[in-house]
């Protein structure tokens, strides 16, 4: 069986920021290769560098040197206006706080994002409730934020992330505002997005537990990988 292929490539990648005439290091020579299909735990103490890294992957930052390459494009080379289309096709986000706008039903959350698309109202509409059939909340379309549980909100997040069908999805403390049983509904539908649909996923989390969703974690000190292990995942 061949190996996957690399989607992600990293190289002495560091990040640091100005603060007066000082420069503060926050990520230091990172080396890693994530490829197509992986589910990989970013982990490490608060400051370690972690959502860091994930914004760089993400085209939210850009990094003071090193390589970064995302199905094989620099974009560390994009304009501003180039990553904000390349952020728009490529990358599905999921928040802590789930980010969704009060004043949006549930079906008009997820479908914010095709409405910078060529795709019909038809289209757009089958779409959606695809995805929200996906994630179980065919029946809450209607709903507002404010008539969603914290569970059913991250799901909506979850199925505004993957509407487009993005080549990676990052998520940040996916599972830190969640009760457990919700928390384990979230990671179970993104190992579910992992498994059969074979998305590719980059989660920063302090939860050890949440790490059983993975297929990978990253741990990272001060700036620094530390290593990469192989999770022993549940059948």
């Amino acid at each position: 069986m061949s190996e996957p292929q690399v989607l992600v490539e990293i190289k002495h990648l560091s990040k640091s920021y100005t603060r007066g005439d000082q420069d503060v290091p926050v990520l230091m020579d990172i080396t890693l290769d994530i490829p197509q299909g992986d589910f990989i735990a970013l982990m490490g103490p608060s400051g370690s560098g972690k959502s860091t890294l994930l914004n760089l992957i993400a085209g939210i930052d850009k990094p003071s040197s090193g390589l970064l390459r995302v199905a094989g494009l620099d974009i560390a080379e994009l304009s501003e206006s180039e990553l904000a289309d390349w952020r728009a096709q490529n990358v599905g986000f999921i928040f802590q706080f789930y980010n969704l706008m009060p004043v949006l039903t549930a079906f008009e959350n997820v479908e914010l994002p095709l409405m910078l698309t060529d795709l019909s109202r038809s289209e757009r509409k089958e779409r959606v409730q695809l995805a929200l059939g996906l994630v179980g909340l065919s029946d809450r379309m209607t709903h507002y934020p404010n008539e969603l549980s914290g569970g059913q909100q991250q799901r909506v997040a979850i199925a505004r992330a993957i509407i487009t069908d993005p080549t990676l999805i990052v998520a940040d403390e996916p599972t830190g505002d969640l009760d457990k049983k919700s928390a384990e509904d979230v990671l179970n539908l993104l190992r579910k997005l992992n498994d059969e649909m074979g998305k590719t996923i980059i989660m920063v989390t302090h939860d050890p537990g949440a790490v059983k969703a993975a297929k990978h974690v990253t741990h990272l000190e001060k700036g620094e990988l530390i290593e990469k292990t192989k999770v022993m995942r549940d059948a």
